[in-house]
Parts: structure tokens; sequence; C-alpha cells
């Protein structure tokens, strides 16, 4: 069954709805992490440096998927507020049919492109044939990872937070215990990694199945449910798409970042990759405010609750904030102890070190503009976080990362500045976008409220 999201406390809401998102994002994030760490104790630099840089292409893709599958979570949102569960139902067979084909689709490209992929990474030559290995392994189990988010959208979008958060403690443990049989066991470095990701999220996607075919959460889906339906698949792409692309481009400038560290060599590529799936942990809180944000005010939007909609942005941003500043200041203690966690040469550590102290500001700045692009998703506006994201990487982010790289070609902190750079900048576009849509006239109004008028 659907739970309203658009009555009550806001914080105690909000509190009640994120916390089992930050526990999902974050075993999503730990079994990245025990990648690393299971890859970085048993291997050396080369595979370490291979399993970043794939992993940081799964990344982008897999935050592009969720992308477009928020337009699902919003959809289905503003639909359970307005009280209209059929168009949820119909929402969820047009998504999880097209998402499905969608992913098949992704698998033939991507696999075909796998070696020009690798080479514009620029990995290192001692990571080359790891990194091929490890990308053809995970874009052949994208079907599973795109159908672990379409079910994780939907549930989200139904008001229910836990549900997902049981499918990833699955995928988590899985994936833990798969990687040490292959990597440890067996010695299969950068493929059992891959192979731990793709297995692990290939039962989590049984296990969700399963549940919903037996719970059904939105109610009986019907034939009829279980086709593409035009009009919704438009209302959907019209929200996921830029998600998606804004979410893309803010990965393609790490990995534009990556790729300038990867000319500098293995230590340098080594220690930013590490950093990278720090940061990506430190970046659950912003993310997690992101996907309360988009999922509780597309409700309170659809029930006519403006005003609640705009509390539940500033209270989950407070939050991210406040969190985000915590992380900064803590890190510029603990920062040599992270990295050391992931590796045992002490060049890759004093790389990453610097790199990271700096780079850590960016969880604070993030809080800001990951909060408004939430908002801004569940207004149907989510053009606006595609344009400061873009302009972000564009006029911020890649040219600070590429004139410091040239500027301190013997250290890797300055670089760090690149991404806390862009996110600052990023907050003022979202802030002035924010006061332009709040001086707009009914910028609010969905087909369930006018249905419902």
């Amino acid at each position: 069954m659907s739970t309203s999201l658009t009555e009550g406390s806001v914080s105690k809401t909000l509190l009640k709805f994120s916390v089992p998102f930050l526990l999902a994002y974050f075993l999503q994030t730990l079994y990245g992490l025990a990648d690393m760490l299971i890859v970085g104790r048993f291997t050396g630099a080369a595979t370490i440096t291979a399993v970043a840089a794939g992993s940081q292409v799964m990344h982008m893709i897999t935050v592009m998927i969720v992308g477009l599958t928020m337009g699902m979570t919003v959809v289905i949102g503003r639909s359970v507020g307005g009280k209209n569960p059929a168009k949820a139902r119909a929402c969820i067979g047009t998504g999880m049919l097209f998402f499905a084909l969608f992913s098949l689709g992704m698998t033939a490209a991507l696999l075909f492109l796998t070696n020009p992929i690798v080479r514009l990474l620029a990995v290192p030559e001692e990571a080359v044939a790891d990194t091929a290995v490890y990308l053809s392994i995970c874009f052949a189990g994208l079907f599973f990872i795109t159908l672990y988010n379409v079910f994780a959208a939907v549930y989200r979008g139904l008001g229910d937070a836990k549900s997902p958060l049981a499918f990833a403690a699955v995928a988590c443990l899985c994936n833990i215990v798969i990687d040490l049989v292959l990597i440890g066991g067996f010695g299969m470095g950068a493929a059992g990694a891959a192979l731990g990701t793709v297995l692990a999220q290939g039962i989590s996607v049984l296990v969700s199945l399963i549940s919903f075919w037996k719970n059904k959460p939105a109610g009986p889906l019907s034939r009829q449910n279980l086709t593409i339906n035009r009009r919704i698949l438009g209302d959907v792409l019209k929200i996921g798409v830029p998600i998606s692309l804004q979410d893309g481009f803010i990965q393609i400038s790490f990995i534009v970042i990556t790729m300038i560290a990867n000319t500098r060599g293995v230590s340098m590529a080594a220690a930013v990759g590490i950093t990278e799936k720090i940061i990506t942990f430190l970046f659950l809180v912003p993310s997690t405010a992101t996907s309360a944000i988009s999922a509780m005010a597309a409700q309170n939007i659809g029930a006519g609750k403006d005003d609640r909609a705009r509390e539940v942005l500033f209270s989950a941003m407070g939050f991210a904030c406040a969190c985000g500043l915590a992380f900064a200041v803590a890190f510029q203690f603990l920062g040599e102890r992270t990295v050391a966690l992931f590796t045992t040469d002490s060049a890759v550590i004093a790389l990453g070190t610097g790199y990271f102290r700096v780079y850590v500001w960016d969880a604070f700045f993030a809080g800001f503009h990951f909060s408004f692009s939430g908002y801004f998703s569940a207004c149907g506006k989510a053009f606006y976080a595609f344009v400061y994201n873009v302009l972000s990487m564009i006029l911020v982010r890649v040219p600070i990362a590429y004139l410091t790289s040239i500027w301190y070609p013997q250290t890797l902190w300055p670089m760090g500045i690149a991404s806390p750079a862009g996110s600052a900048f990023a907050s003022v576009i979202a802030l002035l976008f924010y006061i332009y849509l709040r001086k707009k006239q009914n910028p609010y109004l969905t087909e369930e409220r006018t249905a419902n008028a």
C-alpha cells in the first residue's frame, strides 16, 4: 500500500522517510567501497586504478539511470498525493517495461564501445586490460542494475523507503561475500570485483520482484498496465531526462578530472580513484536529500500543499549542509587514516591525503544544490538543475582541474579545489532559479491537481 507524506510534522515525516533512504544508499556505497578495500588488500596499484576507473564509469551510468527513474518516483508521488492510484499503476507498468527494453539496448551499445571507453579514460598502460575486463562484465549486467533502481523508484514514489533498504542490504551482503571469494579466494582481481557487483544486483532484483509480486504495494497490476503508455512515459522522461543528463554531466566532470590524473602516473591515478570512492560515500547525505525531497515534495505538490513542499526543501537542505560541514572539518584530521584504509602504498597515501582534504569541502556545498535539484524535479522543473550543473562543469570544474594540473604537476591538492568551487557556483545559480520560480504564477500546477480542482 502507498504511504502518505502529506500529513503531520514535516521534520518528523522527513526524518522517518529519509533514514531508510540514507541506509539504502549507505549499503549501495558500502559494496562499492568493499570492492576497493578488497582489491586494495589483495592486488596492486594497477588493479586499484582499473577498478577505480571502471567503477567511476559504472557510477556515472548508474546515477544517470537513477535520474531517469526519478521521473517515475515523481509521477507516482504526484499520483499518490492527488489520489489517482490508477495513474500510479499505469506509471509502474510503463516504467518497468520501458526500462527493461532500454537496459538491453544500452548493454549492446556499451559492450560495443568498451575498448574506445577504456582508451578515452587514458588509464595507465598497466591497468588497460583489467579496466576493459571490469567494464565488459558490468555492462553485461546492466539489465539487473537498471531493474534494481526501477523497483527502488517505484517504492519511493509510493512513500515506502524501507523496501529499497531491504533490497540494498541483500545486494551489499551478497557483493561482499562474492568479492571475498572471487578476489581473495580465487585471485580474480578486477574481474572478480565486477562479477560480485553484477551477481549481487541480480540476486537483489529477484528478491525485489518476488516481494513486489507478492505484496502488490500499488494494488494489482492489470494486463493493460503492463504496456507502454506514451503519455505517462512522456511525463516520466520529461522529468527524468534532465535529471539524468545533469547527473551525467557531473560525473563526466569527475571522469575528466580522473583522466587528467591518469596521465600523471599510476600513483596519482590511484590516489584520485581512492578519493573519489570516499567522496561517493560522503555524498550519501546530499544524495539522500535529493531523493527524499523529490518523493516527499512531489506528493505534497500533487496534494496542493506547496508551502509544505518548500518546508521539506529547507528542512532537508539544512540537515545535508550541516552534515557536509561536519565531514569537511572532521576529515582535515582523519584524511590520512581514511586514505590509508585502501592502500599501503606511501606515495598514494600522501598524494590522496592532500587531494582529499581540499576535495571534501564539496560535501558541504553539495547539500545546497543537490537539495534544490530534488525540489525542482518535484516541481517538474528538472531542466533548471540540468542548466546549473552543466554550467558548473563547463565554467568551473573542468577548467580549474586542468589548469591546476599544469601549474602544480608534482602534487594533487590544488586539483581538489575544482569540485567544491563547481558546487558553490551551482548553488548560487540554483538559488536564483528558486527565487525566479517563487515569483511565477501557479508554478506547481500538475495534472492531478487540475483533475481534483
